[in-house]
């Protein structure tokens, strides 16, 4: 084995700071633009550390700028803060003291590794140009997000930059690896609220109701060919029933019923067949039956597309740090949105992955109630967005 690269060494002396901090936001889950403590905390620490600090961008958004040398080049790393509404069943010494919070996708370790990547470029100042950090709130809403509300209090007005990078931990992938994809890397992400309509009654005199039960239920099943009947076979595409409701009560047929479909794909076009089809299923099988259903069609993120030159560069730093083995320069697609689209759709950057740990090994996948963000990446993550500042910021 190759010998570890010096930056993992240096960052060593940071690691149980970095830690402390990882386990303190995760004791302390906030959930989206309720991230105050967090928001409190990093500010604090960037301040300590020298940074300009912007705080309130885009509600409760933290921006921390650093600048050294005479270099005109700007660079922008983002993290996310915000936790989910899961109850946490790890067990772990810092696990939540919040009930029905938790950091169950990693947002603790994400804004963790790049407050260690400031704690060291604070303190070797190896760069020369304008570092921005913004430390965003909002990316699990999936609409009217974090990334969506600093772009709109001008985030990339205020604190420009000339690429913009992030990342996100990847369970079942080795830890510490690194892991690209050029061009549309996540998929557009929509949610569907379906309300069907009918006619209650008692359940002995089915024949002068319209049972919206029966009715949600065909729609459910006609809703699973769209994606194997009208799109592409070499296009991907994901529709998933998340909710279903329907009556209350033993004896009863209900008026009404209601559904919640998560919609993903990575082309446009698709996105509008696919909106076009499940509009045209819903009320053609709800009228059917003589029911009538309400759609509730809400656009959410965009799809992910990252920049070639920028994936060239974010994998070369990878190679750098971690030697070529524990790179993927062509990773695959990953059916997960993220916000991160919008800042993409203003800026050249890339969003990489990070290697959380095989499924073999006491891991789980994220949104999980034992999901974990693994430690070990702390300074790898540290190391890497710190390397990059380094390579980008030249005169």
């Amino acid at each position: 084995m190759p010998a570890p690269h010096p930056r993992l060494e240096e960052l060593a002396q940071d690691l149980p700071e970095i830690t402390a901090i990882r386990h303190q936001i995760h004791r302390h889950p906030e959930l989206a633009f309720e991230e105050t403590a967090t928001a409190d905390l990093v500010a604090r620490k960037l301040r300590e550390w020298g940074f300009e600090v912007a705080t309130g961008v885009g509600t409760t958004g933290v921006v921390g700028t650093l600048k050294a040398g005479s270099g005109s080049r700007r660079i922008g790393l983002r993290a996310d803060m915000d936790a989910l509404a899961i109850e946490e069943r790890t067990g772990l010494p810092y696990a939540s003291t919040v009930p029905g919070k938790m950091h169950a996708c990693g947002h603790d370790g994400h804004t963790s590794i790049l407050l260690g990547a400031a704690r060291y470029l604070a303190r070797t100042r190896r760069f020369s140009g304008t570092l921005h950090l913004y430390f965003q709130p909002a990316e699990e809403r999936g609409y009217d997000s974090g990334a969506e509300r600093m772009l709109a209090d001008g985030l990339f007005e205020r604190f420009p930059c000339d690429a913009v990078f992030g990342l996100h931990n990847h369970p079942g992938a080795e830890v510490g690896s690194i892991m690209a994809r050029k061009g549309a890397s996540q998929p557009a992400t929509d949610k569907v609220s379906i309300r069907v309509i009918g006619k209650g009654g008692h359940v002995a005199r089915p024949h002068l109701t319209v049972d919206p039960s029966v009715v949600t239920a065909s729609i459910v099943m006609a809703l699973q060919t769209i994606v194997s009947r009208n799109v592409d076979a070499t296009q991907t595409a994901v529709l998933s029933v998340c909710t279903l409701q329907s009556g209350g009560f033993y004896g009863v047929i209900p008026d009404e019923a209601r559904v919640e479909l998560s919609v993903r794909c990575f082309d446009p076009g698709v996105r509008d067949l696919l909106r076009e089809r499940i509009e045209a299923t819903v009320h053609g099988q709800a009228q059917s039956y003589g029911a009538r259903a309400e759609i509730d069609y809400q656009t959410g993120y965009p799809a992910l597309v990252n920049t070639d030159r920028e994936v060239d560069f974010a994998v070369e730093v990878a190679r750098e740090l971690l030697g070529p083995e524990r790179v993927d320069p062509d990773f695959g697609l990953v059916t997960a949105g993220d916000d991160f689209s919008f800042m993409l759709q203003r800026r050249p950057g890339c969003y990489l992955r990070l290697g959380n740990g095989l499924f073999n090994e006491p891991c789980h996948p994220v949104h999980h109630p034992r999901y974990d963000f693994n430690d070990d990446n702390l300074r790898t993550g540290a190391a890497y967005w710190s390397l990059l500042v380094e390579r980008y910021l030249v005169d």
